[in-house]
This record gives structure tokens, sequence and C-alpha cells, in this order.
């Protein structure tokens, strides 16, 4: 069976950045082992297109070994996506919640369009948090190895999932399989 529209695919890989360390080594940025694969139903865009094109008609066994530059990735690395937000956005009960928020923590927030994104913690001052809006891999050219593990037809759940949409939260599903509500990272189908 080949990796194709609907399909489960479940690879193991080593996504490295393409410029050379202070060592002359390429950087190791992510894994994913064998004993942890990554799996997506291919062409749901779970994942970067381009990502998947390079995966395209392989079989289990086969590998891969492909670059993706910033523009077939996450973009350039934007400065104005650094901003600071005011302290008293991270307030619970009047308190600003340092258990969450401190430098390099990803925090789900959400624009004044209602739309979610994560940001970084770059800084704290005493009136603001500096944020980083920007993807971590903006403005890298990635280097993936790895190898198919998987390659099925995604089962009716898999293709349709009920309940949270993997936000990572603690809700539950209701009766009907649905989510209970009330995620704490405010993802639209809990909210």
């Amino acid at each position: 069976m080949k990796i194709e529209l609907g399909k489960f695919v479940s690879v193991a890989y080593d996504l490295y950045s393409a410029e050379l360390d202070e060592n002359g080594e390429l950087e190791l940025l992510e894994q994913a082992p064998e004993d942890k694969p990554f799996s997506f139903i291919f062409g749901t865009q779970q994942v970067l297109d381009t990502f998947e094109s390079e995966l395209v008609g392989k079989k289990v066994g086969e590998s891969f070994d492909f670059e993706l530059t910033p523009d077939m990735a996450y973009g350039d690395y934007e400065d104005e996506r650094v901003v600071d937000v005011p302290k008293g956005a991270f307030e619970i009960d009047g308190e600003f919640d340092e258990t969450s928020v401190y430098p390099n923590a990803v925090l789900p927030m959400m624009d004044s369009q209602g739309n979610h994104m994560y940001g970084s913690v770059v800084d704290i001052t005493a009136d603001a948090v500096k944020m980083d809006f920007n993807h971590p891999f903006a403005g890298e050219t990635l280097h993936f190895k790895g190898k198919v593990l998987e390659v099925r037809d995604a089962t009716l759940d898999e293709l349709n999932p009920k309940g949270c949409s993997g936000c990572g939260c603690d809700c539950e599903d209701d009766a009907e399989g649905g989510c209970t509500g009330g995620c704490a990272s405010g993802c639209a189908s809990c909210n």
C-alpha cells in the first residue's frame, strides 16, 4: 500500500537545521523515533503540504531525505511578530500567573479577531510579557531524514474524530462523543 489521500501514515524521522552549527554539524531540531512515530492522516491538512508532497507514493520501509526552505515550511522569521503583551492579560483573580508564564513557556493565545495561536515567552518586565508569535522553525531550512513505518486505510473514527480536537486539554467526551467544553487552551471545538 502506498501513501495517498486518506491513508493513515506513520513515519520515524530526524529533523535537522540545514545550517551547520559552530562544530560544522547539522543541529538536530526534533525527532520522531520508531517507538514514538509521527502519525497523521494524509491529505487532511494536519501537516505541511510540502512535507506530504515529499512522501506521496512511498511505501512501508522506504526512506526519505529532503529539505524544505523557509518559504516551503514556516516562512521567514518576522521581528514584528515579537510583541509586548500587557502583564494584566496574564492575571488570574488579580494576580500574575507566574506558574504558567515564565521565559520559554509556550502559551495558547487569541488575537483581537478571535484567531487561536501559540506564543513563546521571551521576557517578563514590570509591565509586559514579551511574546514571540513566530513558529519555532520560522526562518529555518528544514532537513528531514526518515523512514515510512506504516501505511493503511484510515478508520472512520480517524477520519471523523469526535470530542476534543487534540488540543491537549483535560476536557472529557460527553454522552454523544462530543466535548464537554471548558478547554483551558480555548480550542474552538471545546468552547
